[in-house]
């Protein structure tokens, strides 16, 4: 895709560490000593190209790279929704296709957000979103990616990620910073 260019920091894999296979989500393990190239290092999470493929790398194993894992997320104690919700959004804005350089909320992929109250002071989040493209491998990868980075969130008891295909996705829902970034502005 012209627009943008990837980097091609080098790195040696300083342990075993289990990556996913891109496009096709495959979970495989990367052996220590593994040679490659980090090929973009977006919202904590790393894609990298080994012999020929790409995988995804999690930023809790950010130090198998040599790299520091993302900080943990803070919420002040009198947090209220607007805060919570804020926060969310944020949170979004960390998940990245591991082929694209842009967030999935930039890409137009998240179509809802609801936070409901639960037990004492625990919230549940609801997430609606799409893929680029229906059959794509990394649909799974990605909504584990929301819903993880989501339950990282002090209060955040469970985030129900649902995929939906309707409306379908399409190049005009992408935010005018992202059709500038892929060229298509």
């Amino acid at each position: 895709m012209s627009g943008f260019s990837l980097s091609s920091e080098p790195f040696t894999l300083q342990r075993d560490c289990e990556a996913i296979m891109v496009p096709v989500g495959e979970q495989v393990s990367l052996p220590a000593g593994q040679i490659g190239y980090i090929t973009q290092a977006l919202g904590g999470s790393f894609t990298v190209y080994v012999e020929g493929n790409l995988f995804r790398i999690a930023g809790r194993d950010a130090d198998a790279l040599g790299k520091e894992p993302p900080a943990p997320i803070e919420l002040p104690d009198d947090a209220g929704d607007d805060d919570v919700e804020r926060v969310v959004w944020d949170q979004l804005r960390t998940c990245f296709d591991p082929e694209i350089p842009i967030n999935v909320v930039e890409l137009g992929l998240v179509y809802d957000v609801s936070i409901e109250h639960g037990e004492s002071d625990s919230r549940k989040v609801y997430v609606k979103m799409t893929l680029t493209a229906p059959g794509c491998g990394m649909g799974d990868i990605l909504v584990d990616d929301v819903r993880d980075k989501l339950e990282l969130i002090p209060t955040i008891a469970e985030a129900d990620v649902d995929l939906v295909f309707d409306p379908p996705w399409n190049q005009s829902m992408m935010s005018d910073a992202a059709k500038l970034e892929t060229g298509m502005l």
